[in-house]
């Protein structure tokens, strides 16, 4: 795993099956590149809950929204090695 702060943040939420399939991606992804990332689950921020409610799962790449609703492993790959 990378040293430094995770490069992928997915925000996410308690029952979400896209966020669970996403975040398999997500895991696979960052396990190959050697790269780390963070879930943070959205009901535990009122501010986060209302930005993203409609669009989890989400992924952010290097603090850019990268993805969601559906993480694509090439594109994810393509952006943590450019």
């Amino acid at each position: 795993m990378s040293a430094g702060p995770a490069r992928v943040t997915f925000y996410s939420r308690p029952g979400c099956h896209l966020c669970e399939e996403a975040e398999v991606v997500v895991a696979a992804v960052c396990a190959e590149l050697g790269e780390s990332y963070e879930t943070v689950m959205i009901d535990a921020d009122p501010e986060l809950q209302a930005r993203f409610t409609d669009e989890v799962p989400v992924t952010f790449v290097d603090g850019r929204q990268h993805d969601f609703w559906r993480v694509d492993a090439t594109r994810l790959r393509a952006a943590l090695t450019a």
